[in-house]
C-alpha cells in the first residue's frame, strides 16, 4: 500500500489553513487541472465530520467519480476522509495541522491501495504513485498560495 507524505508551511494561521482544507470550494478552485467539481452531498462550504462529497474530475485522461467522506474531525488540527465509492480499492487521507512561528505546517498524509491486484501494485509502480504524489503536491501548493494571499489582503500584491 503506498503511501505519500507530504508537508509545506504556510504563513497563515492554523484556523485559516484548517478551513481552507475543508472547503469543497476551495478544493475545486485547487484542482483546477483535473476540472473536479462536487457533484453530489456537500457540494460548497466547509465539510463536517461524517459529511459526504462525491467529485468528478478527469485523471489519467478519463472522467472519474468518487465519493468521499469525513470519518474524523479534531479542529483545527486534524481531519481525516476515506473513500466510500470509486475507483481506488481504498485510500485513507489524513490532514494534519500545526502552529509554527508564524504560520502553520501542514501535513497531508494519502494511504491509498488501487483496483485490480497485481496490476494496480503495476501501475502504482509505472505511473500511479508518482501521478498522485503531484496531484497532492500540487493542491498544496495551490491551497498556500489561496492562504497567503488572503493573509495578505486584496490590496497587497505581495511584492
Amino acid at each position: 500500500m503506498p503511501i505519500i507524505r507530504h508537508d509545506i508551511f504556510i504563513d497563515a494561521s492554523i484556523h485559516v489553513c484548517f478551513d481552507l482544507a475543508r472547503n469543497v470550494d476551495v478544493h475545486m478552485e485547487t484542482t483546477k487541472k483535473t476540472k473536479e467539481r462536487a457533484v453530489d452531498g456537500v457540494t460548497k462550504g466547509l465539510m463536517e465530520k461524517g459529511d459526504t462529497v462525491t467529485w468528478e474530475a478527469i485523471h489519467l485522461g478519463i472522467k472519474q467519480t468518487l465519493t468521499a467522506m469525513i470519518i474524523e474531525m479534531n479542529k483545527p488540527y486534524q481531519f481525516t476522509d476515506v473513500m466510500v465509492k470509486g475507483a481506488f480499492h481504498s485510500f485513507t487521507h489524513v490532514h494534519e495541522f500545526i502552529e509554527s512561528g508564524t504560520g502553520t505546517i501542514m501535513k497531508d498524509t494519502f494511504m491509498y491501495q488501487s483496483p485490480l491486484g497485481i496490476l494496480g501494485v503495476m501501475a502504482d509502480k509505472v505511473f500511479l504513485e508518482k501521478y498522485m504524489r503531484n496531484f497532492i503536491v500540487s493542491r498544496a501548493i495551490e491551497l498556500k498560495r489561496i492562504a497567503e494571499k488572503e493573509r495578505r489582503g486584496p490590496s497587497d500584491s505581495g511584492m
